[in-house]
């Protein structure tokens, strides 16, 4: 059986939190960036950052393992942040003891590489959040963004039933670190391309799992904690794509490969992030980007139309690599409503 979830503690005004490197560790090669983000976390959220010794410097996966376990043993740190994903972050899980995570099951928020440390978690059962980058979200030129923000505050602090509400306008792109306008601008947004529902005709209310589908299916490859397929009957699966940019027939064998192993079918509601489409190192006019966006879902859909025919999705969610991103409960319940097509997280 999946474990039991219980809503992560709420935080104070004037609450330690960890800021960590469990990935990459970008405060090292963006130290503006960084110290933007925990001035953010001190001005916007009252809230006291505290960094461990791995935060700014490239260090090995036993050492990061360290700093995570000790950010869960001091009882004064009320939360931990990541500050960025990465490529790696499967190395650091076999290092980790559970101790530290069950005696105080603080919450976690990380997105993309730090899928492996909310599954990981979530396996222990520690509910945690998708979202919230403190390099990306916290530090963003232009200041947070309002949903981010509003998202990050039922997260941490109030609770309660939050909408994840569609935007009217959203950027898959971004200024590189390396130019100091990073700091103080973001790109022009343009028009969201909107949700899709797909067999939206029920409503379900359940916990969630999920996260980057690159990730996960790294996780599946090298066996790390995965539980038995029938333990993720019934949850609400979150599934976005990277900056990578998987291919639409990549997409598809990927969750092939799921729906081989029997998961796929386990989860009866579906929420597909917006997928990014362009990558400042290699842009892409925006028309290539909505084809990109429209393959991707078709290989979806024929992916479930084989595996779980039954399902209802949403496709074209603010959450994952696109800006704004909802930080969204892992392991906590979100509800799909089918018939009003309304996305409602639990916080």
């Amino acid at each position: 059986m999946r474990p039991e979830f219980s809503d992560p503690p709420k935080l104070s005004a004037g609450d330690r939190v960890a800021v960590v490197s469990p990935a990459y560790p970008a405060p090292a090669d963006y130290p503006a960036l960084h110290e933007q983000s925990l001035l953010r976390l001190r001005e916007h959220f009252q809230l006291e950052p505290v960094e461990f010794p791995t935060t700014r410097r490239h260090s090995p996966a036993a050492a990061r393992a360290e700093d995570l376990m000790a950010a869960y043993a001091d009882p004064s740190i009320r939360a931990v942040l990541a500050t960025i994903g990465g490529d790696d972050q499967i190395t650091v899980l076999p290092h980790l003891d559970p101790k530290p995570f069950l005696a105080d099951p603080k919450p976690f928020l990380g997105f993309s590489d730090n899928t492996n440390l909310l599954n990981w978690l979530w396996t222990h059962g520690v509910a945690g959040y998708h979202g919230m980058s403190t390099m990306m979200h916290l530090a963003r030129g232009g200041g947070v963004q309002p949903i981010a923000a509003e998202s990050l505050r039922a997260a941490l602090f109030t609770g309660g039933d939050l909408e994840i509400r569609a935007v009217e306008e959203f950027s898959d792109e971004e200024i590189s670190w390396r130019d100091p306008a990073s700091l103080t601008r973001s790109p022009v947004p343009y028009p969201s391309p909107g949700r899709v529902w797909h067999q939206a005709d029920r409503v379900v209310s359940a916990p969630t799992w999920g996260g980057s589908l690159e990730i996960l299916h790294w996780t599946l490859a090298a066996g790390r904690w995965v539980r038995p397929v029938e333990d993720y009957a019934g949850c609400v699966l979150l599934l976005e794509t990277s900056e990578e940019m998987p291919s639409a027939a990549e997409v598809f064998r990927m969750l092939r490969n799921f729906g081989e192993r029997g998961l796929l079918e386990q989860f009866p509601a579906i929420l597909f992030g917006t997928a990014k489409g362009t990558v400042f190192s290699n842009p892409k006019p925006v028309a290539e980007r909505t084809r990109y966006r429209e393959e991707q879902r078709a290989a979806v859909l024929r992916a479930l139309a084989a595996y779980n025919p039954e399902a209802m999705a949403v496709f074209g969610v603010d959450f994952g690599h696109t800006d704004p991103q909802w930080v969204l409960p892992y392991g906590g319940r979100i509800t799909v409503d089918g018939p009003a097509q309304r996305i409602i997280g639990h916080y």
